[in-house]
């Protein structure tokens, strides 16, 4: 079974290429002026290789694939 990850884009680095969303439609779509707009939540493993091709096209470097974090406990009752 595939891991599922999380895209990490860095709006600040990002100059709207659109790439991203040309390559990950399932998960990225762009906004009136062409930035990316993220769907919530991690990228299944069936999506993993488009959303690498999608992060090693992005021309501004503005994207990154982690692994998606588990929920973290839920804090003790005081």
């Amino acid at each position: 079974m595939s891991r599922a990850h999380r895209l990490v884009i860095d709006r600040i680095a990002c100059t709207g290429h659109g790439l991203c969303a040309e390559l990950l439609p399932e998960h990225v779509a762009l906004d009136e002026w062409g930035y990316p707009i993220q769907s919530p939540g991690p990228i299944p493993g069936s999506l993993t290789r488009h959303a690498r091709r999608a992060v090693a096209a992005c021309p501004a470097l503005a994207m990154r694939l982690e692994p998606a974090r588990t929920r973290d406990a839920a804090p003790a009752p005081h």
